[in-house]
């Protein structure tokens, strides 16, 4: 699922999106991570920068990169004691969201 924000950047400026789009692809590609590896980073990133859209996009991603819910979970939940226990549920309920529409479908 794309969301609308996103969509309305590659209409309004195509040029743009296609730039930033080529800088992930590279960042990517820039070093030994697996798929899988980097969509848990990024995962990580999310949840620690306070950034909900973000955590839920990667959670999608990581699932398609053959991440499991568990695998998901363990990465809120091992951001405890760096985030803090309640920074860290915030975050555990945004992967949550993800896993619920997931499992629904």
């Amino acid at each position: 699922m794309i969301p609308k924000p996103y969509k309305r950047m590659h209409t309004d400026y195509p040029e743009l999106m296609q730039s930033y789009e080529a800088f992930g692809k590279a960042a990517k590609e820039a070093g030994p991570l697996s798929p899988r590896e980097v969509a848990l980073v990024k995962l990580a990133i999310s949840l620690g920068a306070g950034l909900e859209g973000a955590a839920h996009s990667h959670c999608r991603k990581a699932l398609e990169a053959g991440c499991t819910p568990d695998d998901l979970r363990h990465v809120a939940v091992v951001s405890a004691p760096t985030i803090g226990f309640p920074t860290m549920m915030r975050a555990k309920s945004w992967v949550e969201d993800v896993i619920e529409k997931h499992d629904a479908s």
